[in-house]
Order: C-alpha cells, then sequence, then structure tokens
C-alpha cells in the first residue's frame, strides 16, 4: 500500500503538466459592503483532538486511515497519520510558517510526498483571512482573501453562519476545494479535500465529537 502511495504521487505531479488547472472566477453573484475585516475557519481550534477516519484517492487507487489533529498552541497544529491497524505512518507540527517533521515511514520519506501533505495541512489550518472583498448569492456569504498571489474563497451559510467551503487559489488558478460538513463552528463532521491540478481527493470522516 504505501509503495502504491508514493509511487502515484510522483506519478501524479510528472502528469501534472497535462492537466490544465483553470481560471476561477465567482459566478452568479453580488458584491456587498461588509464590516469584516478578518473572516476564520474555525474547524480546528478547540484543543481536544480532531480524529478522523481519512480516505485518500489516488489515481484511482484508495489508501485509508486514522488522522489525528490538536492544536498545540494559537499558531501550531500537530497532525498524526496512522493506518487502519494503527501503525504510526507520518506524524508533523505545522504552522502558516514553519513544519517540523517527527516521523515518516520510511517507504514515505520522500520530499515530494512531505511536501504534499505540507501544503494541503497549512491550507487546511489556516485560520485567519484577511478580508479584501465582499460577495453574496442566494446561500451564502462570501469573502476573498488575498494573500501575495494567493487567493481564498471562504463561502459562510446564511442560514446558521457555517463555513461550508474554502476556494484556495493560486495566480487565479484554481488549486484546492475544501468543502465542509458542519453543525458546529468548531468542528467538522466531515470534510473533502480536492486538488483542481491533478487527481488526489482527500475525504475526513468524524471518529469523535469535539464538545
Amino acid at each position: 500500500m504505501l509503495r502504491f502511495l508514493r509511487q502515484n504521487l510522483l506519478y501524479s505531479l510528472i502528469l501534472i503538466s497535462a492537466i490544465s488547472c483553470k481560471t476561477y472566477k465567482l459566478t452568479d453573484i453580488k458584491p456587498v459592503p461588509s464590516t469584516e475585516k478578518i473572516v476564520e475557519n474555525l474547524y480546528f481550534s478547540s484543543t481536544e483532538d480532531y480524529i478522523y477516519k481519512c480516505q485518500m484517492d489516488i489515481y484511482k487507487n484508495h489508501v485509508s486511515g486514522i488522522l489525528i489533529v490538536k492544536k498545540l498552541n494559537e499558531t501550531t497544529h500537530r497532525v498524526a497519520l496512522t493506518s487502519d491497524f494503527g501503525n504510526k505512518l507520518i506524524d508533523f507540527e505545522i504552522s502558516d510558517n514553519d513544519f517540523k517533521l517527527n516521523y515518516v515511514l520510511p517507504d514515505l520519506d520522500k520530499k515530494i510526498v512531505i511536501n504534499f501533505l505540507k501544503n494541503d495541512f497549512q491550507q487546511l489550518l489556516k485560520r485567519q483571512y484577511p478580508v479584501n472583498e465582499s460577495f453574496e448569492n442566494e446561500n451564502a456569504k462570501i469573502f476573498l482573501s488575498k494573500i501575495n498571489n494567493k487567493s481564498y474563497y471562504l463561502f459562510f451559510n446564511k442560514e446558521n453562519n457555517l463555513l461550508k467551503q474554502i476556494i484556495y487559489t493560486k495566480n487565479n488558478r484554481e488549486k484546492i476545494d475544501f468543502t465542509f460538513d458542519a453543525k458546529k463552528h468548531i468542528f467538522a463532521d466531515s470534510l473533502n479535500l480536492q486538488h483542481k491540478d491533478f487527481k488526489i481527493n482527500i475525504k475526513l470522516f468524524q471518529i469523535t465529537e469535539t464538545e
């Protein structure tokens, strides 16, 4: 399983140049004034452990395991991924600007694998987004946050104000679509992470709920 995961990650990046990554543009929206200066993704803001069943699909191949995320302080999380049998695959600490690898299984100890996980979790665990523009559509309030050559579109459900989607773009190209299903501001019951520039999808499903 681990050897196939490594091979498919390599394969995905080899093919990345052959896959078109579309320019992202909002549709069916209207600009609205907003007093919000900063919006937040609070789904990993509790100090309790977040434990999820993790499913990864990589070029039609499937890998599953258990993902544990723990907030260490206001800027840093610790992330551990184990196999379904409890064997540790990788363990790291991550923030917006730092990454510390505590352990990685030798079969996964490849720069390409580490960078893939680092980027995805830096985007997923990012908490604060300065607001540059605000929009709305029929169902959501939408906030655009621009940071250097990266842009984030955050969609909040109008009915309950829960974050339901983040579109991450770089150089105006859509890179990752994060979709959340939640009943609380601090905990997502499920999460879908879909790459737009190569065929990798990560799904997380609640095992334990943060109170």
